[in-house]
């Protein structure tokens, strides 16, 4: 018990604070998630491809956006997009700094890091599926969208399940570099009810477990996903 209100829990409300870190800290990370999905999906559909110039800039992506620090990822689209923001406000008579939203430019900064591992990681789904059902296809008469939909789709999301749960995980400790732009998510929150209270060994540790707890039941969820589509497949390749 005093513990709990060591922490917060009690009339301070340092505990809430972090609780709600947490929550933003989920949100930032499944939007960031389904923004990466899109360009993952996009790039690895272009490195797929046989034509040599899509290859290209798929690979350019991939190359930049994992070589490149994400806190510099992070302040380009946070202080570049205020820059643009700002030049458009200009642009229709507002004078003044215009910044970028917090929560915009972190999910967005994010996504585009997360959607250059999950390029590689639906591309590998895609390499993964037997080229014999493939050609089985073809053969039988499936047009291009009925493929897409009874078997590549499925697979590609099957076998890609591991490699997601890795790019969460990698998200979800990405989003806590977005507290440089005010986002008051679990790593942001556990600055100022540390700074706040001037307790920053205990604050750190609690917001420290909170990660542990968000990444140990995300390996749950994902494992779970991934027996279900293990056990799922037989039947559905029975529908196909």
């Amino acid at each position: 018990m005093a513990t709990l209100q060591l922490i917060g829990f009690g009339s301070t409300g340092w505990g809430t604070l972090l609780l709600l870190g947490a929550l933003m800290t989920l949100c930032v990370t499944a939007v960031a998630l389904a923004i990466g999905a899109v360009f993952g999906a996009i790039v690895a559909a272009a490195k797929l491809s046989g034509n040599l110039i899509l290859k290209t800039l798929g690979n350019v992506y991939t190359t930049v956006f994992r070589g490149v620090p994400e806190l510099l990822i992070i302040y380009l689209i946070y202080f570049g997009g205020s820059s643009a923001i700002t030049s458009i406000g200009k642009s229709f008579g507002y004078e003044g700094f215009l910044g970028m939203p917090s929560f915009a430019a972190g999910a967005l900064a994010v996504g585009i890091i997360s959607g250059a591992y999950q390029a590689e990681v639906f591309r590998g789904a895609y390499l993964a599926i037997s080229k014999g059902e493939l050609e089985a296809a073809l053969a039988i008469g499936m047009h291009g969208a009925l493929r897409f939909r009874r078997i590549i789709m499925p697979q590609v999301l099957r076998f890609a399940i591991p490699g997601m749960g890795n790019v969460w995980q990698l998200s979800l400790k990405d989003s806590a570099l977005i507290s440089i732009t005010g986002l008051v998510e679990l790593m942001r929150a556990s600055q100022v009810a540390a700074g706040s209270t001037r307790q920053y060994f205990l604050f750190f540790v609690v917001g420290g477990a909170l990660y542990l707890i968000l990444t140990s039941l995300s390996d749950r969820v994902f494992n779970g996903a991934e027996r279900r589509a293990n056990r799922s497949m037989p039947s559905a390749m029975g529908q196909a």
